[in-house]
């Protein structure tokens, strides 16, 4: 029987082994974002994201399965949370509730592990998936998939109670509107944080509906400048 001080080794060198994989992602990710900015997406390749990265190609293939992965696949891992937790409906939620319920449950499961990027890099990463098409055939590809899938998921919970129809709305809805937030955030150069309050803005705008946003002296304004009360 493994004694206490046995037990917190091996949790140390788990710890460790978990954060010099975060390290090394992080540095295959930046490598990928630089590569693309200098010399184009479609120029680049896994060998040279590698060199830069200083891996071995095949450690790229540890952690991506493909170049355009580098961009996309980082969040889908964590999917499976969100589907979980509509899954498990509450008997007093609508389906609004249940939606909404879901979608910050993954935002506090996937936030901690999300490492941190300045502005900068996050501008980087959103006018690459804007502006290369194999990047954005991607982009939309993952994003109506996604759509499909939470309705999907709806639809199990809500036997009779919910037609297609109105499930693809409510969470066209809700995941536009968290993801168009979150870009205006990015293109506004606004920290980390600041997207994440934007995603969650998004998703209030979306759960309370259009009618419930009005203006406000000192909101930002579409230049990204604050407004003032005269």
């Amino acid at each position: 029987m493994e004694n206490s001080s046995g037990c917190t080794f091996s949790f140390v060198e788990e710890s460790r082994r978990e954060w010099k994989k975060q390290l090394t992602r992080r540095r295959i990710v930046m490598a990928a974002v630089r590569l693309f900015e200098e010399q184009g997406y479609e120029q680049t390749t896994v060998a040279e994201i590698a060199a830069v990265a200083d891996v071995d190609p095949k450690t790229f293939f540890n952690y991506f399965r493909s170049k355009d992965e580098v961009l996309f696949n980082d969040a889908a891992r964590d999917f499976d949370v969100l589907f979980e937790a509509i899954a498990e409906r509450r008997p007093e939620e609508g389906p609004g509730e249940v939606l909404a319920r879901a979608v910050q449950t993954y935002a506090a499961h996937r936030r901690p592990k999300v490492p941190r990027r300045e502005p900068a890099e996050l501008s980087a990463a959103a006018r690459l998936a804007l502006t290369t098409p194999a990047l954005q055939a991607k982009g939309l590809y993952l994003l109506l998939d996604l759509q499909q899938r939470i309705a999907g998921e709806l639809l199990k919970v809500f036997p009779g109670q919910l037609d297609p129809v109105t499930a693809a709305a409510m969470t066209g809805a809700v995941i536009g509107a968290i993801q168009q937030a979150g870009l205006a955030s990015v293109q506004l150069d606004r920290s980390q944080e600041e997207l994440w309050e934007a995603a969650q803005h998004g998703l209030d705008i979306a759960q309370h509906g259009l009618l419930s946003v009005r203006p406000s002296a000192g909101s930002p304004n579409l230049t990204g400048e604050r407004t003032s009360s005269s």
